[in-house]
C-alpha cells in the first residue's frame, strides 16, 4: 500500500509538471503574440490578449495602446523577447519575460496570467528590477 501511494505521488507530480509545461507554452504564445501585435501596431489583436479586468479598465484598444506606448515603451517597441521562469505566487501564475526594445534596452517584466473561457489572458504586467541590471 505504501509503495502504491509513493507511485501515485510521483505520477501526480509528473502530471503537474506536464500540465505546467503545457501552460508555459500556451502562456508564452499569448505573450509573444501580443508583443508581435504591438510591433505591428495591431491594437485589436494586442487588446484581445488582455483579461476582462484590463479590458474594463481601458475600454477599447486605442486607450490600451496609448497606455502601453507611454508606460511600457520597451514592450511597445520590442525587438526580442525571452521567456524566463513561470511561477505560482499566491495561487496566481506569473511569467517573467526579458524584453529588448528597439533601442536595445533590456527590461524585465512579470506577466500575471489567468485562464478564461477564451484561454490564457494577461491580467497584469509589472516591471521587475533584477539585481545587477540597474533597471
Amino acid at each position: 500500500m505504501r509503495r502504491m501511494l509513493g507511485v501515485l505521488v510521483v505520477l501526480a507530480g509528473l502530471a503537474g509538471s506536464a500540465a505546467k509545461a503545457d501552460d508555459a507554452a500556451d502562456i508564452a504564445a499569448v505573450i509573444g503574440d501580443q508583443m508581435q501585435a504591438f510591433t505591428a501596431r495591431d491594437l485589436d489583436r494586442a487588446f484581445s490578449h488582455a483579461s476582462p479586468t484590463i479590458k474594463g479598465l481601458f475600454g477599447d484598444p486605442a486607450n490600451f495602446g496609448r497606455m502601453v506606448a507611454q508606460g511600457y515603451p520597451t514592450v511597445w517597441d520590442n525587438s526580442r523577447t525571452r521567456f524566463m521562469e513561470l511561477r505560482e505566487v499566491g495561487g496566481a501564475l506569473w511569467q517573467r519575460v526579458e524584453v529588448t526594445g528597439a533601442d536595445g534596452a533590456v527590461r524585465y517584466y512579470d506577466y500575471q496570467m489567468i485562464q478564461t473561457g477564451e484561454g490564457w489572458q494577461i491580467n497584469a504586467v509589472q516591471p521587475v528590477e533584477l539585481p545587477g541590471t540597474g533597471v
